[in-house]
C-alpha cells in the first residue's frame, strides 16, 4: 500500500468521481483508476460502488476512508512539526520551570522574545525540582529554568544564567518589618511557612537557618509562591523568597527584609538534553536567554545583542 493510492482514494470519495478527482489532482484519469484498482486489490474488498455517472462509498469504504483521513491528517501534521523544527522563527517551545519563576521572570522574557520572534508559540510546565528534571530527560519539554542548577551529566547540560538573593518575608505588623536588614538568627523563635519537600527552595531555606544556628519550626508547607506569601502576609509564619517571587500581585502583602547574615542565594539554572536534538526554534530561545541574563549582570540592553540560534 502506497501513500499515493491513499491521497487518490480520498479525493475521489470526496470528488465522487475519477475525472474530477484527476484534475484536481493534476493526474491523468487513467493513474486514479489503476490505483484505486490497485488498493482495492490489496485489500480484497471493493471501496466504490457505480451510481449512476458517480462514485459512492460502500460500507467498507466509509470506514477505510475515515482512518485514511486520520493517517492523512497525521502525516500533514508530522512534516508541519519537521518545518518547525528545522526553522527558528516559528514552531512550538516547551518550557518548564518552578512555581516561584511564574510570577514575573517567565511573562517577562517570553514577551521580550516574542518581539524577536512573534510566531513562535510556547507551552509551559511548571514542577518541582526533580519533576523538571524528568520532563527535560524524557522530552516532555525542550529547556527547563531550574535551582539550583545540577550538574551536566551524561544525558543533561546546563548553564548557570543568574545567582539569586532570597529575603525574609514577614506579616506587616511584625517588629522587624520596619527594618531595611536583619540577620536570620532573629527569627530563630518565628514559625516558618516553606515550600513542600521537593520543592528546592525549601532545602535552601532550611541549610541557611541551620548555618544561622537553629532549626526551623514548620507552622505551614505549601507548593505555589502565591500561598505561602499570602500566608504570610495574613501572620501565619515568616519564610524566605527570591526576589523574583516577590513582586506584588494582590493586597495582602508581606514586608521584605533584607538578610545580612547569612547571605542566603540561589543559583538559577537553564537545563536541556545532552543530545543536541533540540528544534531550531529552541536552540534560537536558549541563545537569547544567555544574551538576555548576560545583558542584566552588565546593565546592556538586551536588544544590543544579535539574537541567533547556536551553531
Amino acid at each position: 500500500m502506497e501513500l499515493r493510492q491513499l491521497q487518490y482514494f480520498l479525493k475521489v470519495a470526496q470528488k465522487e468521481h475519477v475525472t474530477r478527482a484527476a484534475e484536481e489532482l493534476h493526474v491523468a484519469q487513467s493513474a486514479v483508476s489503476r490505483q484505486i484498482h490497485q488498493l482495492e486489490q490489496e485489500l480484497g474488498v471493493d471501496l466504490f460502488m457505480q451510481k449512476g455517472r458517480n462514485l459512492h462509498l460502500t460500507p467498507v469504504g466509509q470506514l477505510f476512508c475515515k482512518r485514511v483521513e486520520t493517517i492523512l491528517k497525521d502525516l500533514d501534521r508530522s512534516v508541519a512539526e519537521v518545518h518547525e523544527f528545522l526553522d527558528p522563527e516559528r514552531g512550538e517551545i516547551r518550557i518548564g520551570f518552578p512555581h516561584s519563576m511564574g510570577t514575573h521572570l517567565i511573562p517577562t522574557i517570553v514577551a521580550e522574545f516574542k518581539q524577536h520572534y512573534p510566531h513562535v508559540r510556547f507551552r509551559f510546565k511548571q514542577g518541582t525540582y526533580s519533576s523538571l528534571i524528568k520532563d527535560v530527560l524524557s522530552a516532555e519539554v525542550d529547556l527547563a529554568f531550574i535551582s539550583p542548577c545540577p550538574e551536566s551529566s551524561g544525558q543533561l547540560s546546563g548553564d548557570v544564567v543568574m545567582t539569586e538573593e532570597l529575603f525574609a518575608i514577614l506579616p506587616p505588623g511584625h517588629p522587624l518589618a520596619g527594618e531595611s536588614v536583619l540577620r536570620l538568627e532573629q527569627l530563630r523563635e518565628e514559625q516558618f511557612v516553606l515550600f513542600s519537600p521537593g520543592y528546592s527552595l525549601r532545602p535552601i531555606v532550611w541549610q541557611a537557618c541551620l548555618q544561622a544556628g537553629f532549626t526551623p519550626e514548620i507552622a505551614f508547607e505549601g507548593g505555589e509562591t502565591d500561598t505561602i506569601r499570602g500566608l504570610v502576609a495574613a501572620g501565619m509564619g515568616v519564610s524566605l523568597l527570591p526576589e523574583m517571587a516577590l513582586f506584588q500581585t494582590g493586597r495582602l502583602q508581606p514586608a521584605q527584609v533584607r538578610i545580612s547574615e547569612p547571605q542566603v542565594t540561589r543559583t538559577v539554572g537553564l537545563i536541556y538534553r545532552s543530545d543536541g536534538k533540540l528544534p531550531l526554534v529552541a536552540r534560537s530561545f536558549r541563545a537569547f536567554l544567555l544574551t538576555y541574563f548576560k545583558s542584566r549582570q552588565n546593565n546592556t540592553p538586551v536588544g544590543m545583542y544579535e539574537v541567533h540560534p547556536l551553531e
